[in-house]
């Protein structure tokens, strides 16, 4: 069977030798993986030097998954390496990750593929095409906007991060954001602490490895009960409180009364603080609203005081609704439209704020390192939508129809409080303070954000419009 090849180019604006460190570090592997595939990591040694090696289980369909080792190699007379098959589904397999000047100070990124399929399978390799063309529209966006977002010139050396709710889908995506980046994190875990990043802590007793926070730069606190986890009983909402309220009271306790405190502690918020408020325009000024979302937010904020009254900079993001394709919110949303029975939600007048995960990480990313950030910070995307819009939007990238409506009496009866206070409510939040002090969004419309997240980019989509306002801000 004859050997197919295909390339892949982007400009990025770094020089080739901070490229090739930047997919050398921790967590470069992860970011380079699309949401839409459930790549899991069985083995790695030897990070991307010659001889070193990754096995991966890849998904095909429904259970079915493949395990695929690969050995890297190295380049001559060029910056980067080479992954070559070991062992896996292909005859042959080669990936040539090259890191070319562009004359200019900056990086062109290009990826040479070279492949033999299996006999028997060619009519597989359209579709193999296909989803390469997807999976690099994804790794070159990425790149280039995580490798701007890395070259700030605020940030001086690796940073030592200590992060609650890694393990949940914005802990993820941000642990190997900050670890590609060369800085160091460490996971506050509630099983006792094997490992040597690993700190123990167990809000629910009041328990925490103090001495082992002492020294940090920065403390992320995003743990939380999650608010869709069913109905809103009366167990459920004291579930929903308790896991914000105690967690931020123990670690806002905690930090203020080490000898060597972080400089900046972030602690999750939600744009739920407003309550419904219809097409009123909502800013950080805004006071709060009425509800059991707000009263929580409020003494969820609240009870990170300690913190700042130690003298700890203490940063809010209030998220809108996260938009990521491996997990949260927009797998639930989406999936009546692949099922083609979806639309919108009640009238479909009320507003919707939202953010792009890998923009979330830059917000959080930004309250680490900008000082002038404190207090409540909108995190949420400046194109502001409605349910009725998101509904057309989402139907587009997916090239699904979307006229179900799903009456607001439907709703409460199924949904209760939680569909009252999270479907149907109405918060036209804007990112007021985000904007002021100058970041900059890799996705400043629904569509990117969902065309990225769901690998929809088409052939009119490079990647160089992901994070061009972020390389010229840097540049400047």
């Amino acid at each position: 069977m004859s050997q197919t090849t295909r390339t892949y180019r982007t400009n990025i604006p770094v020089a080739p030798e901070e490229l090739l460190a930047w997919h050398a570090s921790p967590g470069a592997f992860e970011r380079l993986t699309p949401p839409w595939r459930n790549v899991k990591v069985v083995e790695s040694t030897g990070s991307i030097s010659p001889g070193g090696r990754k096995t991966v289980r890849v998904p095909l369909a429904g259970p079915l998954r493949v395990t695929w080792t690969l050995e890297h190699e190295h380049l001559d007379g060029e910056t980067g390496f080479a992954d070559v098959q070991v062992d896996g589904p292909f005859r042959t397999w080669r990936h040539e990750h090259c890191f070319l000047p562009d004359g200019s100070g900056g990086s062109v990124l290009e990826d040479r593929l070279a492949w033999e399929l299996p006999r028997g399978t060619s009519m597989a390799g359209g579709v193999l095409e296909d989803e390469l063309d997807r999976l690099f529209a994804l790794r070159h966006a990425r790149t280039r906007l995580d490798t701007a977002r890395h070259s700030d010139p605020r940030v001086e050396g690796p940073l030592r991060v200590a992060i609650t709710g890694a393990s949940g889908l914005v802990g993820q995506r941000l642990t190997a954001f900050l670890r590609a980046g060369g800085h160091q994190v460490f996971r506050l875990v509630r099983d006792r602490a094997d490992q040597s990043d690993e700190i123990f802590w167990s809000p629910s007793t009041g328990e925490i490895d103090a001495a082992a926070l002492e020294n940090m730069d920065a403390v992320v606190h995003l743990a939380g009960a999650s608010i869709a986890g069913g109905l809103w009983t009366k167990k459920r909402k004291a579930a929903i409180r308790d896991s914000r309220i105690d967690g931020t009271q123990l670690l806002a306790n905690t930090l203020a009364g080490l000898e060597r405190r972080p400089a900046v502690l972030v602690s999750t918020s939600a744009v739920g603080f407003y309550g419904s408020r219809g097409d009123e325009v909502l800013t950080e000024t805004s006071g709060p609203g009425e509800g059991f979302l707000s009263e929580v937010v409020q003494d969820w904020e609240q009870a990170a005081t300690p913190a700042a009254r130690a003298g700890i900079r203490v940063v809010h993001p209030r998220f809108g609704v996260v938009l990521a394709g491996e997990g949260g919110m927009l797998p639930l949303i989406s999936k009546p439209f692949r099922l083609g029975v979806g639309g919108p939600l009640g009238d479909g007048q009320q507003y919707f704020s939202w953010i792009a995960a890998d923009d979330l990480i830059g917000v959080l990313h930004e309250a680490i390192v900008n000082d002038a950030l404190e207090g409540p910070i909108n995190a949420v995307a400046p194109d502001e939508v409605t349910n009725n819009e998101f509904t057309r939007t989402l139907a587009a990238v997916l090239h699904r129809p979307a006229f179900f409506r799903v009456p607001a009496g439907v709703m409460k009866f199924v949904a209760g409080q939680l569909a009252e206070e999270v479907v149907l409510a109405s918060q036209r939040t804007r990112p007021e303070v985000l904007e002021k002090t100058g970041f900059q969004f890799g996705f400043l419309s629904l569509e990117q954000a969902l065309r990225h997240e769901f690998g929809r980019y088409g052939s009119d989509w490079p990647a160089e419009r992901i994070g061009r306002a972020i390389d010229e801000r840097r540049i400047a």
